[in-house]
């Protein structure tokens, strides 16, 4: 479809079982520069398996569609992409596929980065999200983060937070805590050097003082795990979770 940057690709899964409208979950890739291959993925089929129909962008920013698509996230970083998920989010719901009233999004890394900034920036357009290992607040998330990613963010916003502190502030989930009003699960690893604790610790205490619905899972890893039992287990929190506020067709 076309959307704000030119035509977008997106991938659509529906399930077995139900009719259209469907609940939905919007999965948002990482990275930024990757993109959702038209494949076997685990998560994605999990939750088709619970019922929903799963939508993958690939929002500008992403891989496979040019420099100039992939370059476009520089705009506004965070905005853009999100700018394309809700063309194709708002485009589903019109053509009677997406249940309105029923839609997630979700992402690891900078899909859990994306899914915050989304309930904040977007509050009308999302029930419920899920937000693995995420960067929840940008100075924080920099201030601690690994060297290496420091100078990528340093090339992505043009400068560091010193330097261009409005713009990193523009693209950072906490500024926009305050119109959360979805529910969210976090799970966030103990030991992150790319997306530290301190600055998910931030965003949470935000949502508690406002009374937000949340959960946290922390587990003793990094950026994600590798032990096969405790993907496992995060993917049971997270479907449990998303059937509280979606159901099931």
């Amino acid at each position: 479809m076309d959307g704000p940057g030119g035509r977008i690709h997106a991938l659509l899964r529906l399930p077995g079982a139900g009719s259209a409208p469907y609940p939905t979950v919007f999965e948002v890739h990482g990275g930024p520069e990757w993109h959702d291959a038209d494949s076997f993925t685990s998560y994605s089929s999990a939750y088709v398996d619970q019922g929903y129909a799963v939508v993958n962008v690939n929002y500008r920013g992403s891989t496979g569609y040019g420099t100039a698509w992939r370059d476009a996230i520089g705009e506004r970083i965070g905005h853009t992409e999100l700018a394309d998920v809700q063309a194709v989010r708002d485009h589903l719901v019109r053509s009677g596929i997406v249940d309105d009233s029923r839609v997630a999004i979700s992402g690891s890394s900078w899909g859990g980065y994306l899914a915050l900034l989304a309930l904040g920036s977007q509050p009308d357009a999302w029930t419920v999200g899920v937000a693995g290992v995420p960067v929840a607040d940008y100075l924080a998330a920099y201030e601690d983060e690994m060297e290496a990613l420091k100078g990528f963010d340093r090339a992505l916003f043009g400068g560091s937070p010193a330097q261009v502190p409005d713009r990193y502030a523009d693209s950072s989930p906490i500024t926009y805590v305050n119109a959360v009003r979805a529910p969210v699960l976090v799970l966030a690893g103990e030991n992150d050097p790319r997306c530290p604790i301190r600055q998910v610790d931030n965003y949470l205490a935000r949502l508690t003082e406002r009374g937000v619905p949340h959960e946290v899972y922390r587990f003793d890893a990094g950026h994600g795990s590798m032990v096969d039992d405790e993907r496992v287990r995060q993917l049971g929190v997270e479907l449990a979770y998303l059937a509280r506020y979606l159901g099931r067709t």
